[in-house]
């Protein structure tokens, strides 16, 4: 049996159907790539050691960028068959749920292996899991972190909720996408702990954003400022890769701005559960709101600068 990867498009529209033969593609914060040209030698290398034991390899790609690598399929279930292992990267927990259960599920075999690399609710990723259990399936929800950067470099950080043994089986492949592999727990943790991620992404890019705005209305070189800080203590992730967009007022889609918005609304869901208020996080979802209603819901997560240009 082959390994199979499905793989959103940045509006996850699970009706679109292209597979892909021979190779595996992935998704991380809306860019897609596929195996061949723009995969790293590590992916590679990765990809041969699972090939060893596998005579195929398909991807089931929501996107015209990958077709031109692709074999097309009728359907999910017509690509899903003879799966050994099935991978989601989609956008929210109704477009998981809508691939998985209502056209997927059928077509798996007892033994296969969910890797579900979406950002959804901890709850729908046990829900999920249960649910599959029932079919003789395993789940491991297994969200991902480290921008398009980490996607086209295969470094991204994956966040794994599942069994050890489903983890190890997994490994090859989660090591074709990632550079560190964390496992947090039973199903649903991994979930959890890309919560905790996504209220440090808020953070930080408010941050900058807030610190660009205070450096213009001083009147300061804030290129030059944004270089000289990179190596001290207010060094980032945000500052190093996407101060330059909010600089140049220019924000080419690295993660959608409204697929944040709803990772914090499940990191705010997770935290009122536990009784805790997260009273940064509750205003750069505001931020966040006012901005998507403004038009601004497609474009990258540091469009957060534009908050402060509207004089607020």
């Amino acid at each position: 049996m082959g390994v199979l990867s499905i793989v959103s498009s940045r509006r996850s529209r699970a009706s679109d159907s292209v597979a892909g033969g021979n190779s595996v593609s992935s998704k991380a914060n809306g860019s897609i790539f596929g195996g061949s040209s723009r995969m790293s030698a590590k992916q590679r290398r990765s990809m041969a050691a699972m090939n060893a034991s596998s005579s195929s390899i398909g991807g089931f790609i929501l996107s015209p960028q990958a077709a031109a690598a692709a074999r097309r399929a009728a359907s999910v279930p017509q690509a899903v068959a003879g799966a050994a292992v099935l991978c989601l990267c989609l956008s929210d927990d109704r477009a998981v749920q809508a691939v998985l259960l209502e056209q997927a599920l059928a077509a798996l075999a007892p033994g296969a292996l969910v890797i579900d690399f979406s950002t959804i609710a901890p709850a729908t990723s046990r829900a999920l899991a249960a649910r599959l259990e029932t079919a003789g399936i395993t789940y491991l929800d297994a969200p991902v972190t480290g921008g398009t950067e980490g996607a086209r470099n295969g470094s991204l950080a994956v966040l794994v909720g599942g069994s050890g043994a489903a983890l190890e089986r997994a490994r090859p492949l989660l090591e074709a996408v990632g550079s560190s592999i964390s496992h947090f727990g039973p199903v649903g943790a991994g979930q959890q702990a890309k919560a905790v991620n996504q209220v440090l992404v808020a953070g930080s890019y408010a941050a900058v954003a807030e610190a660009i705005a205070l450096g213009r209305r001083l009147g300061l070189p804030m290129a030059q400022v944004c270089a000289a800080l990179e190596g001290g203590a207010a060094g980032s992730w945000a500052l190093r890769h996407r101060a330059g967009n909010m600089i140049c007022d220019h924000y080419p889609l690295g993660f959608r701005l409204a697929l944040h918005r709803k990772d914090l609304a499940i990191a705010l869901a997770e935290a009122a559960s536990a009784g805790l208020e997260l009273p940064l996080t509750t205003q750069v979802a505001a931020m966040e709101d006012t901005l998507i209603a403004s038009g601004h819901a497609d474009e990258d997560v540091s469009v957060l600068a534009r908050w402060f240009e509207a004089g607020h």
